[in-house]
């Protein structure tokens, strides 16, 4: 943090890292906004960065090697003291951050949902995945996606697709596209106001095969120094208790289970009652032909019995035969670690 001088008196600058993607730069705004409701007297200073997957649109995601695909350059940036704390999509913060650094909240959740959009040209058609002929073409570049679709649609082809939401949504509408729909997440077509290209939400209980989101998909989560008292105590009242507890217990399961590498597993949470959540997850392997499901209900009231729970969850995964599909997953990793593209399911 600094201080400005103004005509009056000094005034404290928070400032505030993120992607400088339009979705990004509109999360950050809603959480400096919702700060400047609780702190009138300070100010704050959004410092927008291009993340190594924001300066390469080609490569495909599941390509890309390593973690902190998307808040490395942050992390750099939050370390030197350039920045005061990060606003991410808690989806693409890793499960386990740099020591020194914290999760220091998680604000209300948006829609955690995967999402159908379909292709303009098609819309009278085509509502779900369950309309799509044999050899309709997807679009998406997450292998977690992919592989749970292939288990339950066979017949679909994928193909990559990268970019921001405009673009990827032009790609799909343009008159020579192949593609028949995109795969997106419901929370950024919401936060930005185009939730009139929705078709279909995906969940378990979807009928013809139900898909389950990513790790902390919907929410935001804020990354400062642990060190940092002060701006610890700025961010607390920015947090969602509920949405804390169910996102920490989704990270403990992938956390638990990644051993060092991204994996493509799909995450349920819901609250059945005051202090119970329901987590449902599964790990596909990425040809959508085996998979290791598994499901528990807890009472879930701290955040050590969030992460409990997920470690929990992680074991049955392992029982139901995750480990055969990870060893896999880690047996290729290994045999592209010297190739130019690494393939790390993202």
């Amino acid at each position: 943090m600094s201080t400005s001088v103004t005509s009056d008196a000094p005034k404290t600058v928070f400032r505030v890292g993120t992607r400088k993607s339009a979705l990004a730069l509109l999360q950050a705004d809603y959480v400096v906004g919702a700060l400047r409701k609780l702190h009138p007297s300070l100010d704050f200073e959004i410092k927008g960065m291009h993340s190594t997957a924001d300066k390469d649109k080609i490569t495909a995601l599941y390509k890309f090697g390593g973690k902190g695909l998307w808040t490395n350059e942050l992390e750099a940036e939050l370390k030197l003291g350039e920045v005061d704390f990060i606003v991410h999509s808690l989806k693409d913060m890793p499960t386990q951050l740099p020591e020194g650094f914290v999760l220091a909240c998680v604000t209300p959740r948006e829609d955690p949902r995967d999402v159908v959009v379909v292709k303009k040209a098609f819309q009278d058609k085509y509502k779900t995945l369950a309309d799509l002929p044999a050899g309709a073409v997807v679009g998406t570049s997450s292998v977690r996606r992919m592989a749970q679709i292939r288990r339950r649609y066979p017949h679909l082809e994928f193909k990559d697709m990268r970019g921001n939401i405009d673009t990827r949504v032009k790609k799909l509408d343009a008159e020579d596209s192949e593609y028949s729909v995109l795969i997106l997440a419901a929370a950024g077509l919401l936060r930005s106001g185009r939730q009139d290209r929705i078709t279909q939400y995906l969940e378990s209980t979807t009928e013809g095969g139900g898909m389950l989101h990513a790790v902390g998909q919907g929410g935001l989560g804020i990354e400062a120094r642990a060190d940092d008292q002060k701006t610890l105590d700025l961010l607390k009242p920015l947090e969602d208790n509920k949405a804390m507890l169910a996102c920490e217990a989704e990270r403990s399961v992938m956390r638990t289970l990644e051993g060092g590498c991204s994996i493509p597993i799909g995450v349920e949470t819901k609250w059945v009652e005051d202090n119970k959540l329901k987590l449902v997850a599964t790990v596909v392997n990425v040809e959508g032909t085996e998979a290791a499901d598994a499901e528990q209900t807890d009472e879930i009231k701290t955040r050590e019995e969030a992460v409990a729970f997920g470690i929990k969850v992680a074991q049955q995964l392992t029982d139901n035969g995750a480990r055969k599909i990870l060893d896999v997953i880690n047996a290729e990793r290994e045999a592209n670690q010297d190739k130019k593209e690494p393939w790390v399911p993202a």
